[in-house]
């Protein structure tokens, strides 16, 4: 039995970490400032003898002792919606959440992981985007704040590691969708099905051909856990995603026949920095982790409509 800390445990993949890791014996703490984490997201486990919830942000030093053996941070607004809401408290949370991240880690002798995102990559101009790549990022856009964020709290990471020898970990995790998805968090998934089930105008923006490869939350946690276990020597970054891809206006039509909606669909100017292709090259995870991914978009879908369906007609 392990003691693990999750920074961002009520948000919706901090909470699936949370679920899995507590099914798997482990004591867990779900750390959050509840900006976009959900507690209802924690419902499940909120009572169970091994895990306890904090309320409190990364961007303040911990004021708590614990020998903890792991630390997920995964502390970060990940949705256009909500980091251009508060550009710069997003840069605090990924700057100062990974200084302090680290001092606690060192403080505790912990193993950590930093989820870093395939937005480092920018608008690539690479396909498939391997963890070799450097990215073509906006460095003053509406979205730098969490690209540049991402970006910072990788070289910190590194650079920490080089420093001070701490076993550090870093994925960078392509779009993810699931259950507890946050309805109103502007994603395109959860956008387009609760659009569907409400027979409301599904909305693409642009034309609708940018492309994107969607990975199931199950999936995503059996990265970061596998992340977490590998070699010492097995630092990364290394990609956490899927290669299946197809474009918007796929994803669209597929949520509208699934749910046999009456939904129109209309275009509206895309947004600043929106990229147009967005897929990893999974060749580390596959070597080094032994991970890939197992479920196809198509159950994945079913499974998030269904959870979605459950939430509207309540």
């Amino acid at each position: 039995m392990a003691k693990i800390l999750i920074t961002g445990g009520a948000g919706f993949l901090g909470s699936h970490l949370c679920k899995s890791l507590i099914n798997e014996n482990h004591q867990v703490i779900a750390l959050d400032n509840l900006y976009t984490g959900r507690l209802i997201n924690l419902q499940s486990i909120v009572d169970h003898p091994n895990f306890k919830f904090l309320q409190h942000d990364v961007c303040s030093p911990f004021n708590f002792k614990n020998d903890f053996d792991e630390i997920y941070n995964l502390a970060c607004p990940a949705s256009p919606i909500h980091y251009q809401k508060k550009p710069l408290e997003t840069m605090k949370t990924s700057v100062n959440g990974a200084f302090h991240v680290l001092e606690f880690a060192q403080q505790n002798n912990s193993r950590v992981l930093q989820a870093s995102t395939s937005e480092i990559y920018g608008d690539p101009k690479v396909h498939p985007q391997p963890e070799s790549y450097w990215g073509n990022v906006n460095p003053f856009g509406i979205r730098s704040c969490y690209d540049e964020g991402k970006r910072a709290a990788e070289s910190i990471f590194f650079d920490v590691y080089r420093k001070f020898q701490l076993p550090i970990k870093v994925v960078r995790i392509f779009n993810t969708y699931g259950p507890f998805m946050d309805p109103a968090d502007g994603r395109v998934v959860s956008n387009f099905i609760i659009q569907a089930l409400q027979n409301k105008d599904v909305t693409i923006y642009g034309d609708g051909k940018q492309t994107r490869s969607f990975c199931f939350v199950d999936d995503l946690i059996r990265g970061l856990i596998s992340m977490m276990h590998s070699d010492q020597s097995v630092l990364g970054p290394i990609n956490l995603g899927t290669t299946d891809e197809f474009t918007i206006l796929e994803l669209a039509e597929k949520v509208i026949h699934i749910t046999q909606s009456k939904s129109q669909l209309i275009f509206k100017p895309l947004p600043g920095d929106d990229p147009r292709e967005r897929r990893p090259d999974l060749t580390k995870a596959k070597v080094s982790l032994n991970w890939k991914p197992e479920v196809s978009f198509d159950n994945g879908l079913l499974k998030t409509i269904d959870y979605f369906r459950g939430l509207v007609m309540s």
